[in-house]
């Protein structure tokens, strides 16, 4: 369960519920504008306070939410254990993570692929989305679920936590954003 006090910074609170970003705007329409926006230094009481809303049905918000994104996601232990059964695996990182960090039997989710799949899967094929850090894979799993693919699956923690739990020749690495 997301534990949730309201003194934790908006950064501590996106680390703990990676869909909390998403969750805040669709509920309550917190950060999706320059009008409702946050800092990641401000605590979620804050923000509460500055949009008038009541911290205790925002966390309840918040923790449901991050309850519904668990389920959209699977351990890297369950998810070597479906490798034997050929799965599709989708790997939405960028095209150098794909190549420097190979996945087994992933496929890089490029737009033509993606199209591909749609067209060619039916709402029954099992889909799983590998991330780096399992963050990107739950909006991603939404939108697969939102066209009828409701066995899409995520890879919690990405293939970051793959390469620390399932197989250590898996590369790591870091981002270097600009």
């Amino acid at each position: 369960m997301l534990q949730l006090s309201g003194q934790e910074t908006m950064s501590q609170v996106l680390e703990m519920a990676p869909g909390a970003k998403r969750a805040l705007f669709s509920h309550f329409h917190i950060g999706g504008c320059q009008s409702c926006a946050y800092q990641l230094d401000e605590t979620l009481a804050a923000v509460c306070e500055q949009h008038e809303l009541l911290l205790p049905e925002v966390i309840a918000a918040l923790q449901a939410s991050h309850i519904h994104d668990l389920s959209m996601l699977i351990s890297p232990r369950d998810l070597q254990e479906k490798l034997s059964e050929k799965p599709l695996i989708l790997d939405i990182r960028s095209r150098e993570e794909f190549e420097s960090a190979p996945f087994p039997n992933a496929e890089f989710c490029s737009q033509e692929r993606q199209q591909a799949a749609f067209s060619q899967c039916s709402a029954e094929t099992e889909i799983y989305l590998i991330d780096h850090l399992g963050h990107d894979v739950l909006d991603r799993c939404s939108w697969f679920r939102g066209h009828g693919f409701k066995k899409t699956w995520g890879l919690q923690g990405g293939i970051d936590a793959w390469s620390q739990e399932v197989d250590s020749q898996t590369p790591r690495y870091k981002l270097e954003l600009h």
